[in-house]
């Protein structure tokens, strides 16, 4: 494994996830299989100032994840001997198929923007050991290069790559005595789509889908977050737990990635 500073790649090919009898007739727009995932590929140490940095691609969703070391913690915080592990996130004006308005220009973020970060927190949060980081922050910009859907989920793959990458920088420097990862969290999307569940929706997928989920699971299979709304067509009890049975085996995939990138 190269040390911290130096670039680390790892591609994963997009394959079918085993365990699926998913043999049907039935085409996706991008001719992959319904379970299978999209390419992957990671670079770590993508900016050199950041303690942790990782461009993460998912097919044609690319999003840089930036992890800095902060010296404080938020105020609610302050003298109680523990740390913090927060994030924002952002999409770049072409980033998209037309160009959208910086937030910064508009005065406020959205609604949408404000959920996506929260929930990139409260993942790598739920991993880590607030007290072992000790009375730092460290915080997570995730910065959306180019999305073709999936963009929140990538953004919590790649985090906590960085997240890592932090964490190290800290132990290596002698700022912190032990490791405060508990776990690693990766999140995919599943969704309904013409009748079908698919894994790794892209942005065609995505806009089309009867049903889509956003699903966070850390590496021992424990839920983090689960969403999951019907798109005009409601879906039934076995249609949910096949998309979670889909879910669990594309995180095992992304885990897979992780441990190749990160190896811990």
């Amino acid at each position: 494994m190269s040390s911290y500073y130096n670039v680390t790649n790892v591609n994963y090919i997009g394959e079918s996830m085993p365990g699926n009898d998913l043999t049907i007739d039935f085409k996706r727009p991008s001719d992959r299989e319904p379970n299978g995932l999209r390419n992957v590929q990671v670079e770590r140490s993508y900016t050199p100032y950041a303690e942790g940095s990782v461009l993460i691609k998912m097919g044609n969703t690319h999003v840089l994840c930036n992890a800095s070391v902060l010296d404080k913690v938020p105020p609610f915080l302050k003298g109680q001997g523990k740390g913090w592990v927060t994030a924002e996130y952002g999409m770049l004006p072409r980033s998209t198929h037309t160009r959208t308005d910086r937030e910064a220009a508009r005065g406020k973020q959205s609604g949408r923007t404000q959920e996506i970060q929260r929930l990139i927190g409260r993942s790598l949060r739920a991993i880590i050991d607030l007290e072992k980081l000790g009375e730092r922050t460290i915080h997570l910009d995730c910065d959306v290069i180019q999305a073709d859907g999936g963009t929140r989920c990538a953004s919590i793959t790649g985090a906590w790559i960085a997240l890592a990458d932090a964490v190290s920088h800290l132990l290596k420097t002698g700022q912190i005595p032990e490791n405060p990862l508990k776990d690693r969290v990766a999140a995919i999307s599943v969704g309904m789509y013409k009748g079908y569940p698919v894994l790794d929706l892209d942005y065609e997928e995505d806009s089309s889908c009867d049903a889509d989920m956003n699903v966070v699971m850390t590496g021992s299979g424990q839920f983090v977050e689960v969403q999951g709304t019907a798109e005009g067509h409601a879906f039934s009890r076995q249609e949910l737990d096949s998309l979670l049975m889909l879910a669990e085996k594309g995180i095992a995939g992304l885990l897979r990635v992780q441990q190749d990138a990160w190896p811990v």
